[in-house]
């Protein structure tokens, strides 16, 4: 008989992998369920353990160093992180957590990890009084640079508000493809368990997975509220050429095409020639024809053939993801004050060679999923410096702890 996969194991193993900073967990999850082929319920224990892990990182290396002095290697760090995770995180019986974790451990380990395990379960009371008194970033898992930074810029108690949201699990989120004229028809399914948002038309939060059904027919796209700010701000019109700089995997190029009824150009680019298919299944899927998919790095100059083509140009430009840390949850861990810095002159770059694109008077949205000022209005504010000819007429800034949606930043700038 085939020896059954030991899920704690592979949850350590996967969190060794990722501290190599190379793949990011939801391909760790995946990769380890194809391998081992996985039943759901295991892939859904593996899942909730890697993903707590990962997220509660701060809490559970501090909760370790209370429990033990000095170095540990990483196998016997990230075995604990496995224990304690499913312990208090996850909070599953403690025989299981305990036994299955120390079973999973090195041989020479596994009396260390069950009597620091079972030293946990004696002193946590104290352990969590302990806990309260420790700084945010320690307490709600960030980069305590990061922490420093949005204190700065947004206050410490809103700071606290945005990591306690950034450590909820993201909701399912769907919007209703306009479209496709029977998707309204989904709202009277009594079957399925949904809300309506009633700040978002056409969007809605749902109980568990929509049906497949629903997704593959393209009556309804899973995405956030926050990406309809852009798209609103850019006012898509019927019958316009509209350029998509950034587009995979399309749900903003969906929007902007339900806005023009399907009617007139939307060119859709992205830089990764790979992710093209994927964006082009995307679109055909949710019933729209009126896309012309190409490969375009827009850090590069624009092609004559782009030049004064397009009445509108949204550019959703590569950024540091802090607005969607709920839902990106390696990505806390992976930025750097360095990488932001790098990015800023991206998004400049790409706004700089899009303006040959415009028509007169024509109109672009600068669009980010950043809630950091060095990657929104400075950036914005550096470009009209620099190009007068162009004037802000607006910008909206999405703040989690206020819309309790994604965060996003988006700015319209037209040529006058």
């Amino acid at each position: 008989m085939q020896k059954k996969t030991s899920i704690r194991s592979l949850a350590i193993k996967s969190l060794i992998k990722w501290e190599d900073g190379h793949t990011y967990a939801e391909s760790l999850i995946q990769n380890a369920a194809q391998r081992h082929n996985l039943s759901q319920p295991d892939r859904n224990l593996l899942n909730s353990i890697l993903i707590n892990c990962i997220r509660h990182l701060n809490l559970l290396d501090y909760w370790i160093s209370e429990l033990k002095d000095g170095k540990l290697d990483a196998e016997t760090r990230n075995t604990l992180r496995v224990g304690l995770c499913q312990l208090y995180i996850i909070k599953l019986p403690s025989h299981a957590a305990v036994n299955e974790t120390v079973s999973a451990a090195q041989k020479h380990t596994k009396k260390l990890i069950n009597a620091l395990l079972r030293k946990s379960q004696r002193e946590f009371e104290a352990l969590e009084e302990k806990t309260k008194l420790q700084p945010i970033h320690i307490r709600h898992s960030h980069p305590e640079w990061l922490a420093e930074k949005w204190c700065a810029q947004f206050g410490e108690d809103n700071t606290e508000e945005l990591l306690k949201w950034n450590q909820q699990s993201s909701k399912t989120i769907f919007r209703l493809n306009s479209l496709k004229n029977d998707s309204h028809q989904l709202l009277s399914d009594t079957s399925v368990e949904f809300q309506s948002l009633s700040d978002y038309p056409d969007f809605f939060v749902s109980e568990g997975l929509p049906p497949k059904a629903w997704i593959d027919d393209g009556l309804i796209y899973i995405q956030d509220p926050a990406t309809s700010h852009a798209v609103e701000l850019l006012s898509p019109m019927p019958g316009e050429t509209i350029l998509d700089a950034c587009a995979a995997p399309g749900g903003k190029s969906s929007q902007i095409a339900a806005h023009m009824q399907n009617s007139g150009t939307l060119c859709c680019t992205d830089s990764n020639e790979k992710r093209l298919p994927r964006l082009e299944q995307n679109l055909e899927r949710l019933g729209i024809s009126i896309a012309d998919i190409q490969t375009w790095d827009w850090v590069d100059p624009a092609p004559e053939k782009y030049h004064k083509t397009f009445d509108a140009i949204l550019l959703d430009v590569p950024c540091s993801n802090t607005g969607v840390f709920a839902r990106r949850i390696d990505a806390r861990w992976r930025i750097t004050p360095e990488s932001i810095e790098e990015l800023t002159k991206i998004q400049l770059q790409i706004l700089k060679n899009a303006i040959p694109c415009l028509k007169p008077e024509g109109r672009i949205v600068y669009s980010t999923c950043s809630i950091d000022h060095s990657e929104n209005s400075a950036v914005i504010q550096k470009f009209i410096a620099e190009h007068p000819e162009f004037k802000l007429e607006k910008e909206r800034q999405i703040l989690p702890f206020k819309e309790k949606t994604d965060g996003a930043y988006c700015a319209l700038l037209k040529n006058h």
